[in-house]
């Protein structure tokens, strides 16, 4: 999908490998759940390619490729290790130790191999700016282009509770599971903020079947 002409113009980072989890998902009963990578997986502040004990996620460089459609199976599971390891190497702790916090809550963490929980995204791939700072059509683009990808990461793990990560993630969560689901405001849950008003806790209740076609 990576060297497939649709994804010119969404902004990805062509040359970063597709993350389909963080964490190691095969044994994780908890899972948060964002829109895509960061683009800081895979560059530093000035945006250069991160290298060696630096860098987190495989790239076509570092896997010695010209062209995704290059790979192999020896590459592919290269890809793999570097997903389920990634919080034993050097993850982003900037984002994922505040969003441990709230996983504690579950009895899970990114960085207990015994509690594991694991991060999943909508669109597994990086892009070179912010969701928001995307265009309405770039959205669709990824979305249209992975959309499925995560029913096809729950339909085969062991996953029990997803924690979705914002209202952003919310709304498109309920695209491609294409339902409307129940808000519930959770005051207790609300984050305080000293400069602005707090961020409401909201509680979500709705029966999934399937996301993007695939039954989970």
């Amino acid at each position: 999908r990576l060297d497939s002409p649709a994804i010119s113009g969404t902004e990805v980072i062509h040359w970063g490998s597709p993350v389909p989890s963080f964490g190691n998902l095969t044994n994780a009963r908890v899972a948060t759940v964002g829109i895509n990578p960061s683009n800081r997986e895979f560059v530093d502040e000035k945006g250069k390619e991160l290298q060696g004990t630096a860098r987190r996620f495989h790239t076509l460089k570092s896997l010695g490729l010209k062209s995704w459609s290059d790979v192999d199976a020896r590459h592919i599971r290269l890809i793999v290790e570097s997903c389920y390891s990634y919080f034993s190497g050097n993850p982003y702790d900037r984002w994922f130790r505040i969003l441990d916090r709230i996983i504690l809550g579950a009895n899970a963490s990114f960085y207990d191999p015994f509690h594991a929980a694991c991060h999943l995204d909508l669109i597994p791939f990086a892009t070179t700016n912010k969701w928001t700072e995307l265009t309405s059509r770039q959205h669709s683009l990824l979305l249209s282009i992975s959309g499925d990808t995560l029913g096809l990461l729950l339909r085969d793990s062991p996953v029990r509770i997803l924690i979705l990560n914002g209202e952003s993630v919310v709304q498109q969560f309920q695209n491609i599971a294409c339902v409307s689901l129940e808000k519930y405001d959770m005051p207790t849950w609300s984050l305080q903020r000293r400069s602005t008003s707090d961020v409401k806790g909201i509680a979500y209740r709705g029966i999934v079947n399937a996301l993007s076609g695939i039954a989970i």
